[in-house]
C-alpha cells in the first residue's frame, strides 16, 4: 500500500505558491485540504538538507473549522458503540502492522533517527492503539446494588467533547498514536498539531486511520507554531488537552489551557538519572548505558543523560568511553547506523554550545563528539557520542536538558549520596539503577522521587497496559498520557443514584431528613 498522493505530496501532489516543493494538507471533516495560509516552513532531512516537502501554519479560519467539524461529529460519535470503536482500532493495528516499513521509511527522512529505531517509534504508538481496542473494558463503571433502602448508585464514565493534541517532533509516529486513538476509543472527537518539524509519518497514519473507519470530522489536523498553539489553548470548544514537549512549551500550554478552564495534561523536560553500583554486571551495564544516552542521537525525553557512579564503579570510565567510541554515527537510511542526525541545524548549534560550556565550566570531556566526518552526508546536523566526566550540580550541562547525544557522569561515594542528587534535580520523569543486590533495589524504589523506575533497565518506559507517571517539574496534571489513567483523562465520571417505587414501597409523607434508609 502506498500513500494517498493527496495526503503528503510524495512527489505528485499540488504544490505550494513557491511551486517547486509539494505540501503537507490539512484534515478537516474527513479531507486532506490545502491551507491558504501565507506562512510555510520547510519539512528538512536533517541528514542531507534536502526539502522533502513543506507544511502550512492553519489560520485561525482553519483551526476554528477543524474544531467546528469535531464538535458536530462529536454528536453522533458519542453515541457509537463500544464494539463498533473497538473495531475500529483493531483494523487499525492491522493497518499499521501491514505497512510498518513505509513509514519507517517516512518517519526517518524527516526526523533522523535510524529505521530499526523508527520502527521502534511506530511499534511502541502500536501498542497504544491495540490497547484502544480494549476499551470495552477499559471504560466499565461501577455499580453498587441497595447502597439504602430500595436505592442503587452506579456510574459511568462519558466523553467530554472535543479534545486536541500537541505532539513534539522526536517521536512523530508514538506519541500522536498515545493520544487520538484513546481519546477517540472514549467516545470524543480530536484535533491533532503534529510538530511542523516532522509531520509526514503522522499525516500518514490519519490516513491509515480513516482507511480503518474512523468517520470525517471525528479527527481532524492543523499543522502550524504559537498561534496555533494558542489559539488550541483558548479555543472554547476544545474540552481537553494532552501535550507533550518541552518544559518551557508545556508549562505555557498548561497554565493558558487551565485558565480557559479545559482539563490539561503536560509531559515534558527531564534529566533522566541511572545509579551505578559496583556490584552491578558490568557488560550489561555499560552496555545499557551507551544505548540510552545515545540511542535517536539523545533525542528522547527518557534518555540516560546523567551516569551516577557509585565507589569503584568511577573506574569503569574508560571501557565505557571505548564502547561509545565504537558506535557508528550515520544516515539512520544507512545499514548498521548506530547514531543519526539531530533534528535542525538550530539542535545542533545548541548541542555543540552545551558542550562548549562544560568545557569552560570545568567538566573533563572524556569523548567529544563534535564535528564527526561522516562520508556521503557531510551537510548533515550530526553529533557524535559525548561523554563528560567529573561533572557537578550548577554546570549548564547538568542542569539544561541536552537533547543530544551527550552523556555526564557524576561520582558518588554511596547510594544515600546518588539518591540525594537525584531527588534534588527538580525533574522527574524516569531513573534507574543497576545492581545485582536486591536490598539496594528496593532502597532505590521506595526512596527515589522519580515517577518512573528501572532496575537494570535504563529506560522504564511502560507498556500501555500501566500509565506513563513522570513526576514533579517533568509533568503537569494529576493523569498520564496512556493506561489506566488517560481513561479517566478523557472521560468525565456521571454517578447515578435511582430508586424505583412500586404500590408496597410508596412513602405517605415527605421525608425532611437527608437519610436514605
Amino acid at each position: 500500500m502506498t500513500a494517498n498522493p493527496d495526503l503528503v505530496a510524495q512527489g505528485e501532489s499540488a504544490v505550494n505558491a513557491r511551486g517547486d516543493v509539494p505540501t503537507v494538507k490539512l484534515l478537516i471533516d474527513g479531507k486532506f485540504v490545502e491551507s491558504q495560509t501565507t506562512e510555510w516552513r520547510d519539512i528538512i532531512n536533517p541528514a542531507t538538507q534536502e526539502v522533502l516537502a513543506r507544511v502550512p501554519f492553519a489560520t485561525a479560519q482553519e483551526v476554528d473549522a477543524a474544531v467546528a467539524s469535531a464538535k458536530e461529529a462529536f454528536k453522533t460519535w458519542r453515541k457509537t458503540s463500544i464494539g463498533t470503536r473497538a473495531r475500529i482500532f483493531l483494523k487499525l493495528q492491522q493497518l499499521i502492522r501491514e505497512n510498518m516499513s513505509e513509514l519507517a521509511q517516512i518517519l526517518t527522512r524527516e526526523q533522523g533517527k535510524t529505521l530499526p529505531d523508527a520502527e521502534g517509534d511506530v511499534f511502541r504508538g502500536l501498542e497504544v492503539v491495540e490497547h484502544a481496542a480494549n476499551i470495552g473494558t477499559l471504560q466499565m463503571g461501577e455499580v453498587a446494588n441497595n447502597v439504602a433502602g430500595g436505592v442503587d448508585t452506579y456510574t459511568i464514565l462519558q466523553p467530554l467533547g472535543v479534545c486536541a493534541g500537541i505532539t513534539p517532533f522526536n517521536f512523530p509516529a508514538m506519541i500522536p498514536l498515545w493520544m487520538f486513538p484513546m481519546a477517540i476509543a472514549t467516545g470524543n472527537t480530536f484535533v491533532l498539531k503534529p510538530s511542523e518539524q516532522d509531520p509526514m509519518v503522522t499525516m500518514r497514519l490519519v490516513e491509515l486511520a480513516l482507511e480503518a473507519g474512523i468517520p470525517a470530522g471525528v479527527l481532524n489536523v492543523v499543522h502550524g507554531g504559537e498561534d496555533v498553539v494558542n489559539a488550541i489553548c483558548d479555543h472554547r470548544d476544545i474540552k481537553a488537552i494532552s501535550f507533550v514537549g518541552s518544559t518551557r512549551v508545556g508549562t505555557h500550554v498548561y497554565n493558558r489551557a487551565s485558565l480557559a478552564g479545559k482539563r490539561v495534561q503536560c509531559m515534558m523536560g527531564a534529566k533522566n538519572h541511572a545509579i551505578i553500583m559496583p556490584d552491578a554486571n558490568k557488560e550489561q551495564t555499560l552496555n545499557a548505558l551507551v544505548g540510552a544516552a545515545f540511542g535517536a542521537a539523545g533525542q528522547r525525553c527518557m534518555a540516560l543523560s546523567v551516569a551516577v557512579l557509585v565507589g569503584e564503579a568511577r573506574n569503569w570510565i574508560p571501557e565505557l568511553v571505548e564502547k561509545a567510541r565504537g558506535l557508528k554515527v550515520s544516515a539512520g537510511t544507512e545499514p548498521g547506523t548506530d547514531v543519526g542526525p539531530l533534528i535542525s541545524k538550530a539542535a545542533l548549534q545548541r548541542v555543540e554550545g552545551l558542550i562548549e560550556r562544560g568545557v569552560q565550566e570545568g567538566a573533563t570531556l572524556e569523548l567529544d563528539g563534535r564535528n564527526p566526518h561522516v562520508a556521503g552526508y557531510e551537510q548533515g546536523n550530526f553529533v557524535g557520542p559525548t561523554i563528560f566526566s567529573g561533572v557537578k550540580q550548577g554546570m549548564a550541562i547538568y542542569e539544561q536538558e541536552i537533547f543530544g547525544p551527550v552523556l555526564c557522569v557524576m561520582d558518588a561515594a554511596d547510594i544515600d549520596e546518588a539518591i540525594e542528587i537525584i531527588n534534588a534535580n527538580p525533574n522527574g520523569n524516569g531513573t534507574a539503577i543497576f545492581t545485582q543486590s536486591g536490598a539496594a533495589a528496593h532502597r532505590f524504589r521506595e526512596e527515589i522521587d522519580v515517577g518512573q523506575v528501572g532496575i537494570n533497565l535504563p529506560i522504564p518506559v511502560p507498556v500501555p497496559l500501566f500509565s506513563f507517571t513522570g513526576s514533579r517539574a517533568s509533568k503537569l496534571g494529576d493523569l498520564g498520557p496512556y493506561g489506566k489513567q488517560v481513561v479517566l483523562f478523557y472521560t468525565q465520571t456521571k454517578t447515578v443514584t435511582e430508586r424505583w417505587f412500586d404500590d408496597s414501597t410508596v412513602a405517605h409523607a415527605p421525608n425532611t431528613t437527608i437519610s436514605l434508609k
